[in-house]
């Protein structure tokens, strides 16, 4: 999975890369999550299968979640350290941008909490929640954008931005474009 740098802000490079996240050499990956924490199907599915049953009993630990709120577990067998799981479902299993927004924000924070360097997200809200990539790319764009000028310190050295297929690398692709 090659790279593309595409924004940096202080000493935080923002960049967008194709594949698989959960084969993303990162401290922490980003599993966009319902409230309860299940890890059923589409990028939560995946890194169950892949990652192995911690990660799920971890989970059961700190659910059920406030959508918009974030937590974090070990990795397992993923190349990461660890997951954060970042609710962007209500309790009806709906996503909006506003908690793509809120979810991504959180994400963010509980990656500094415990001083992280390197991040990656999927398309937030794009499988089960339905949201187009565009609103999605345009949410948490804006988010991660807004945390980094707002923040005094910011640890985080590497943001990137994995997508699985052409259609959501060609919306975050564009969604930065029009921010440089």
């Amino acid at each position: 999975m090659d790279r593309e740098p595409i924004i940096e802000i202080g000493e935080t490079v923002i960049g967008l890369e194709k594949g698989d996240i959960t084969n993303a050499k990162v401290d922490a990956i980003v599993n966009p999550a319902n409230v309860n924490l299940v890890l059923g199907v589409g990028v939560a599915g995946v890194i169950a299968k892949k990652g192995g049953s911690t990660i799920q009993r971890e989970c059961d630990d700190y659910a059920p979640l406030e959508p918009g709120d974030a937590a974090r577990t070990r990795a397992g067998l993923l190349p990461a350290k660890f997951v954060i799981h970042a609710v962007v479902l209500d309790a009806d299993g709906n996503a909006s941008v506003g908690l793509i927004s809120e979810a991504t924000r959180s994400a963010l924070t509980r990656a500094e909490e415990i001083g992280l360097k390197r991040i990656a997200f999927p398309a937030m809200g794009t499988g089960v929640g339905k949201l187009p990539y565009g609103d999605s790319a345009d949410a948490m764009l804006t988010a991660t954008l807004d945390y980094l000028e707002t923040r005094d310190v910011v640890r985080l050295l590497e943001i990137t931005f994995v997508l699985y297929d052409d259609d959501a690398y060609g919306a975050f692709r564009g969604a930065l474009q029009k921010r440089l």
